[in-house]
């Protein structure tokens, strides 16, 4: 399989409901859940691409560019945007949209790095084939 295949296969979606046990006083998401919503979606892609035992090593960059508030859903988008050789980075999106009208727009970015690990815990190539670094094209808009 062509590495663009793959990690066309790896791109993960979830979507959720935004509930009043998730916000904060504002009546907003909090951001720590925010940031565990998108490490996990971020780990499923991961674990998609290599099918091997990933860990979060870093996240990077999380930009909240506008609140999510209660009782709105959100969907979760995340994409391999750099493959090394044994680490890999993924990009997460999240876009809220109102539960009662067709409004959407992106509330969140982040970059968050995955190492592949063997049963000791040490880290393992992710590809067979040697490329040392391979950057995922740049999504269109």
């Amino acid at each position: 399989m062509l590495l663009a295949d793959r990690i066309a296969r790896a791109e993960t979606r979830i979507f959720k409901a935004v509930f009043p046990n998730t916000t904060n006083h504002y009546d907003t998401l909090f951001g720590g859940t925010t940031l565990l919503l998108m490490d996990e979606v971020a780990f499923i892609a991961a674990t998609r691409f290599s099918r091997l035992k990933m860990v979060t090593v870093s996240s990077e960059r999380v930009d909240f560019t506008h609140p999510i508030p209660g009782g709105s859903l959100v969907e979760l988008v995340a994409n391999i945007e750099h493959v090394g050789r044994t680490s890999l980075k993924v990009r997460v999106e999240l876009f809220v949209e109102q539960m009662y009208s067709e409004d959407r727009h992106k509330a969140v970015t982040g970059l968050f790095t995955f190492v592949a690990v063997d049963e000791h815990k040490q880290p393992v190539r992710i590809l067979a084939e040697e490329p040392a670094a391979v950057s995922a094209p740049a999504a269109q808009a």
